[in-house]
Formats: C-alpha cells, structure tokens, sequence
C-alpha cells in the first residue's frame, strides 16, 4: 500500500511530530507509515483521513501486490 502522507502534511504544514500528537500515536509512526514499513490499522487511517479532511483513498492506495 502506498499513502502520500508526506505530501498532504506538506500541504497543511503539519510535522509527523504534530500529527501524532493529532491522531495520539508516537511520532516515529509516521515516519515508519511514510517509508512503507508500517500498515496502518484501519482506526489510524480514518484518524489520519479525518485531520487532512480527505476520503481514506484520497491518502492511501493499493498496489497490485496487494491483492496476491
């Protein structure tokens, strides 16, 4: 799954400090979500849409492999 976290905290000038704290996760989090190395649970991710006041597909997309 790919997500464009970085890019929609860029357009609100929000730091991953900041938007853990907004969404009650630790910071490196989205550090881990940006690279890809973390999946958020379904919970976090409406959290994270809902703070950019976007739909869930807005921020993150599948990818191929993930439907194997």
């Amino acid at each position: 799954m790919t997500n464009n976290i970085r890019v929609e905290r860029a357009i609100k000038r929000i730091s991953q400090q900041h938007l853990a704290e907004l969404v009650q996760v630790r910071g490196q989090t989205f550090n881990a979500i940006e690279q890809g190395k973390y999946v958020p649970s379904t919970v976090l991710a409406l959290k994270i849409a809902n703070v950019f006041e976007k739909k869930l597909d807005d921020i993150f997309q599948l990818e191929d492999s993930d439907w194997e």
